[in-house]
């Protein structure tokens, strides 16, 4: 096999296992993002009773989606980093036309009518260890039925995060050059991520709820402070990664892709 093509297969198959790692973990934050969880009692802590803004009893009261969403845009870096803003922003209008049909093909099985015997299964109550019986097709409507505001607010505030965490990557790299890894990924995400707080919950629940505007930036403020602790506690992962992509590719590989990225 000769020299360039093997050069090819790499880069094709790195673009592949990149892009895949992206579209699942996108996806998956999405449905996962239904459940809300506190931070502090998973962690064994006592709940935060912050005040931002006047509202009260804040704390750690977060969507399951971003325990995976700090992810994305560490792999949207690494994917900047190698393939540009082209490979970036093809990965993610994908990313969006595989999120609808997913949410189409839910919506369907939402519909569909349930079976007797499943939706009246009999089950272990947690709160109480009896058994007793649950309304099946009721939980899955409630879990799987997301509504449309949320939808449409997570779908803008991906792709416009994407957008800016690409714009602000490569505005950095072209004064850093190849050094400095740390400043460009973890302060494009930092930027991104701040605006992809507020964006979602400003289009679900500030115009799809009728949520008070400084509730809404409260819980945005929260859900940031969280995304930035996780933006730099992930920094290290982003050099291994270039490690490890780099030792598999070459050094000349690594550094045309590089190169040609940055165009």
């Amino acid at each position: 096999m000769q020299v360039n093509q093997l050069h090819k297969d790499k880069s094709v198959i790195l673009f592949f296992i990149l892009g895949g790692f992206f579209i699942c973990n996108t996806l998956v934050a999405e449905f996962i993002g239904v459940k809300i969880f506190s931070l502090e009692k998973t962690l064994g802590w006592e709940p935060f009773d912050w005040e931002i803004f006047g509202v009260e009893g804040l704390g750690f009261n977060l969507t399951a989606g971003v325990v995976l969403w700090p992810v994305v845009f560490v792999m949207t870096d690494i994917i900047n980093e190698y393939f540009g803003m082209k490979g970036v922003r093809r990965l993610s209008n994908f990313a969006v036309i595989l999120i609808l049909y997913a949410f189409v093909m839910i919506f369907f099985a939402v519909w569909l009518s349930p079976n007797d015997w499943w939706q009246s299964q009999s089950g272990i109550d947690p709160t109480n260890t009896t058994t007793s019986l649950f309304d099946m097709d009721l939980a899955f409507r409630k879990i799987m039925g997301q509504g449309l505001w949320i939808i449409a607010g997570s779908l803008v505030a991906f792709l416009v995060g994407q957008i800016i965490d690409v714009f602000v990557f490569q505005k950095i790299k072209s004064y850093t050059g190849e050094s400095k890894i740390w400043l460009r990924a973890t302060g494009s995400t930092l930027i991104s991520q701040f605006i992809d707080s507020f964006i979602v919950l400003l289009i679900a629940f500030w115009i799809g709820s009728d949520w008070d505007l400084v509730r809404v930036l409260a819980i945005g403020t929260v859900n940031y402070i969280y995304k930035f602790i996780m933006a730099v506690i992930l920094t290290p992962i982003i050099y291994l990664a270039h490690a490890l992509i780099d030792s598999w590719l070459g050094n000349d590989l690594a550094f045309k892709m590089k190169q040609e990225a940055s165009l």
